[in-house]
């Protein structure tokens, strides 16, 4: 009989590969392989984005600060863009540290879970919204991420216990904190520094955020996806330039560097986060101010 975390491991696998084919057979009638090819700048994104989000860092909050300052696509695609270009990569960190990290596996199934159908709510609804939209949400969640690095550098909330899983009504309320955070990661806020704050104030062991976090956004940002794919809300080459360069960073942080000195980096990415959100809200600002009456 298979236990828990083959189970899971299985249903992983699963997801990715109907995820890999429903992109595939979209992305080739959508487009030609010449347009859809990343750059080297795509590919540099991919892989510094998801080196420090397999360090603990997270992805979102860096890659859009960094679309959005470049220009390298319209705002609304944003929120697409992320969970389908990083879904990939972050289907390797939970793989890996599902398997090296100790966690409860009704714990981490009840936390997968819980976000992944807070994902599926969410897409829906962002996928369809207009670009001022997009954009005055991504503004105020980029607000909510830096707050989340600043207070992560700054030690305001409990370190954390030693239990490696939760029992009711903690795990009531786990499951609650997931399913918002899985919601709120289809708009474009990262889910793996709220997701280290919830599992410190719940009095777990911090490293069972690890699992808990790669695991949820593995299995949410390929269904939430799917869903910005069948609605065409995403940028395909930069989508591409995110999982293809975000391999094998992952496989380096992960295997090789394994840890680094993060605070001075978290100071710089608030400092950006926070340039990136003002941006944002007076581009949703100015589209407002611009619509006729």
């Amino acid at each position: 009989m298979l236990d828990a975390k083959t189970i899971l491991f299985v249903a992983l696998g699963l997801v990715a590969a109907v995820f890999i084919v429903a992109w595939l057979r979209s992305a080739r009638g959508g487009t030609n392989a010449d347009a859809a090819r990343p750059g080297p700048l795509g590919l540099a994104i991919g892989f510094v984005t998801n080196f420090f989000d397999t360090l603990g860092i997270g992805s979102f909050a860096p890659t859009t600060s960094i679309f959005k300052l470049k220009g390298l696509l319209p705002d609304e695609q944003i929120p697409g863009t992320l969970n389908v270009g990083h879904a990939i990569p972050t289907i390797v960190q939970a793989f890996i540290f599902i398997a090296i990290v100790k966690v409860e596996m009704a714990t981490l199934t009840a936390l997968i879970a819980a976000s992944v159908a807070g994902a599926w709510l969410g897409a829906g609804f962002v996928a369809s919204w207009p670009r001022r939209r997009v954009q005055l949400g991504m503004g105020l969640a980029l607000l909510a991420a830096a707050s989340f690095f600043a207070m992560t550098n700054l030690k305001v909330f409990p370190a954390g216990g030693d239990a490696l899983g939760l029992g009711s009504p903690l795990l009531w309320v786990g499951i609650a904190g997931n399913f918002m955070l899985g919601a709120l990661m289809t708009l474009g806020i990262g889910l793996y520094a709220p997701c280290m704050i919830l599992i410190a104030l719940l009095g777990m062991n911090p490293q069972a955020a690890f699992p808990i976090m790669m695991g949820s956004c593995a299995f949410l940002m390929p269904v939430g996806g799917l869903r910005f794919i069948a609605k065409g809300s995403y940028n395909l080459k930069a989508a591409l330039g995110l999982t293809i360069g975000g391999f094998p960073a992952v496989l380096l942080a992960a295997f090789v560097i394994k840890s680094l000195p993060l605070v001075y980096l978290r100071w710089l990415i608030v400092a950006v986060v926070l340039y990136t959100a003002i941006v944002m809200l007076r581009s949703a600002a100015a589209a407002k101010s611009s619509t006729p009456a």
